[in-house]
């Protein structure tokens, strides 16, 4: 990771501003009327957070790791602080230095080889397991721990993003049900057949929540089994993110279904039970 942040300043923002990315200035968007197409907006109490699609991604792989790993939400909360602060999460080519990825890790200081680094996954665990070598990490400010971690020559910088990386991570990890959702353009073309779609879905998966039951029941449709209600919502929001290019139309779980192409988040109904993720 970076350790004179000048450069990374200048050019990060730059990159924002020519995709047209508003991260920052639309962070208390409410994400409802026009304009939100290609947008995810993650609600928690009063604080609304809207990210562009590949940022969703992105943080709900970062969360659905910690998951995986059985790391409290305040480590997803102390990975999404940093990698907002030093990619805002996305995954960069380039940096100051040789930083490179969502945490700007550096292959200098032995996070892995350039490669492995832009690999969000093993970035991601990388930073998981230099976390758990952290003493008390669990009780620790955000700010401290991210900073035993990335060790930046601006260990304050991650305070600014504390409050949207919990709103984050509490969606993204199952402990605030139905708080994210996105407005995506529905994939084209003819639905491949239920058990391409279900291969599809557990390689999709795997990389977060590692090996998931994934079935095919009647009417073709998939049902993903859930462990806990967090692992459900989690594994629902990691999917929303991912809908169109998997070919799904819909993701229901908990009573509540969410569509692609609506911009109404997630509505009450369906036949989806807490037990499994319903996709179709």
């Amino acid at each position: 990771m970076s350790i004179v942040r000048r450069t990374a300043a200048v050019v990060v923002p730059l990159a924002l501003v020519l995709g047209g990315v508003w991260y920052g200035m639309s962070r208390h968007h409410s994400g409802s009327g026009d304009g939100t197409a290609g947008l995810c907006t993650t609600k928690v109490k009063d604080l609304s957070v809207v990210l562009t699609a590949t940022q969703a991604r992105n943080a709900s792989l970062i969360s659905a790791i910690a998951v995986h790993r059985g790391m409290p939400a305040h480590a997803a909360t102390i990975a999404l602080a940093a990698a907002l602060q030093e990619s805002k999460l996305y995954n960069l080519r380039g940096g100051d230095r040789d930083s490179l990825g969502l945490f700007q890790q550096r292959p200098s200081q032995g996070w892995g080889t350039p490669r492995e680094i832009l690999d969000p996954v093993h970035a991601t665990n990388a930073f998981y397991d230099a976390l758990a070598r952290v003493p008390g990490y669990e009780s620790m400010p955000v700010t401290v721990a991210a900073q035993r971690v990335q060790r930046s020559g601006y260990p304050s910088a991650y305070a600014v993003y504390e409050p949207d990386a919990r709103a984050l991570a509490s969606a993204l990890t199952g402990f605030s049900p139905a708080a994210f959702a996105c407005h995506l353009t529905p994939s084209s073309g003819t639905p491949a057949p239920a058990a391409r779609r279900a291969a599809a879905l557990r390689r999709t998966l795997a990389p977060a929540f590692g090996t998931v039951q994934v079935s095919v029941t009647e009417g073709s449709r998939l049902e993903i089994t859930a462990t806990s209600g967090p692992q459900g919502w989690s594994i629902a929001s990691y999917l929303v993110g991912r809908a169109p290019g998997l070919g799904l139309s819909h993701v229901g779980y908990d009573g509540r279904d969410w569509a692609v192409g609506s911009n109404g988040g997630w509505r009450r109904g369906g036949s989806a039970t807490a037990g499994s993720v319903v996709v179709g």
